[in-house]
């Protein structure tokens, strides 16, 4: 299965925690997605996912301009790591897949 689905995504940042949902999708053997927050919904870029280790970009403009790289390892219905945004320090990131 895989990362593909949907997540219910909790990533703590300095600011505090944003619940995000986020879904994955295959289409001929390619990985495309999209994160849908408080203030937006933007599309998901350069997704990798090599067994059960998943990278993925995404840039947002609320609440303020970032762009952000993340960096997850899948543990079944979970999964777990952080996210980047350039020079900034690590967030902490976890997802539970929606039943």
């Amino acid at each position: 299965m895989g990362i593909t689905g949907d997540w219910d995504v909790r990533i703590k940042t300095p600011i505090g925690s944003m619940e995000v949902r986020y879904t994955f999708t295959e289409h001929d053997g390619l990985l495309s997605g999209s994160a849908a927050g408080r203030h937006e919904t933007v599309a998901l870029s350069d997704i990798v996912a090599d067994g059960a280790h998943v990278t993925w970009r995404q840039s947002i403009t609320r609440p303020m301009r970032l762009h952000l790289e993340f960096d997850v390892h899948l543990d079944g219905d979970r999964f777990a790591g952080h996210s980047r945004a350039g020079r900034l320090p690590r967030s902490a990131v976890s997802g539970v897949r929606r039943r």
